[in-house]
């Protein structure tokens, strides 16, 4: 595990050279990159909120030996642009859709992580066509107060800088030992909130805000893996035991993590995705 996170927190100098970008429907230019044989099944990984493609490094060693990875920023994160005002889960899932269509991919397996699983849920529901099979971890199908994002997206609009909020997420997304030691994980991701655009962090808590998938994801029909963290407060596990208790045939799985399984657990998370993904391989 030390020299996986020793890859995750070591900039690439030459990055912008190696990211790829499409241009939407509506005019924003979406960052993506690809790992993988062409000619592998599709996996595509989708972000948390307040991450880059980056949240993923640690999976695509792995991943990428067996599958086609397509990763994205969120519009408003990384180095995609920044559209004005509040976003939807139905945009941030027509992103995809667009970029599939963009790379000539008819279907494929996704995993998304926080605001990626409420696109995972919405693209199983709206475009069952395309998602072979679906990985939802550390999410919900719904989140509230209302007022609790207002307050939130009002406040960071107004804050001079992503500091305070930074600190927030930090707080939410890691075990209390792991950020007191500031390691490299805690420093990266830190890295990665102050520089993510408030205005980008803004649109996609609206997104969030007015999503509630908890009926809809009924329809999923596609199989289902849901991660959770035993100890998540942000998403909590009685979150993950509603989608996976909604969803027909959805398995739950449960790590002994807060927020970001994929990262406290990187070698446990990337064998229950390959485990779930290859079932049916020969």
């Amino acid at each position: 595990m030390t020299n996986a996170i020793a890859r995750l927190a070591t900039p690439d100098p030459e990055e912008p050279a190696t990211l790829s970008f499409l241009t939407t429907g509506d005019g924003v230019k979406i960052a993506y990159k690809v790992d993988g044989l062409e000619d592998r099944p599709a996996l595509i990984l989708s972000n948390s909120i307040g991450t880059t493609l980056h949240m993923w490094d640690l999976q695509i060693p792995q991943l990428s030996k067996h599958f086609r990875v397509i990763r994205y920023d969120f519009r408003g994160h990384g180095a995609s642009e920044v559209s004005p005002g509040a976003y939807s889960d139905g945009r941030l899932g027509r992103d995809v859709l667009e970029l599939m269509d963009w790379l000539g991919i008819e279907r494929a397996h996704f995993l998304g992580l926080s605001l990626g699983g409420f696109v995972g849920q919405w693209l199983a529901i709206h475009a069952p066509e395309r998602i072979e099979r679906l990985v939802l971890s550390n999410t919900a199908a719904h989140l509230g107060p209302t007022a609790y994002f207002d307050k939130a997206i009002a406040a960071v609009l107004a804050a001079p800088d992503m500091k305070e909020t930074a600190e927030t997420f930090i707080g939410n997304w890691f075990p209390k030992a792991m950020i007191e030691a500031n390691g490299p994980v805690i420093r990266t991701f830190r890295e990665m909130l102050l520089n993510t655009s408030r205005q980008g962090l803004a649109g996609n808590w609206a997104a969030v805000r007015d999503a509630d998938l908890r009926r809809p994801i009924a329809l999923i029909a596609a199989p289902t893996l849901v991660i959770a963290g035993e100890f998540d407060t942000v998403t909590s596990l009685g979150k993950s035991e509603e989608i996976a208790n909604t969803i027909p045939g959805a398995r739950l799985k449960v790590l002994p993590a807060v927020h970001l399984s994929n990262i406290e657990f990187p070698q446990e998370f990337v064998a229950e995705v390959l485990s779930f993904l290859q079932v049916d391989a020969a």
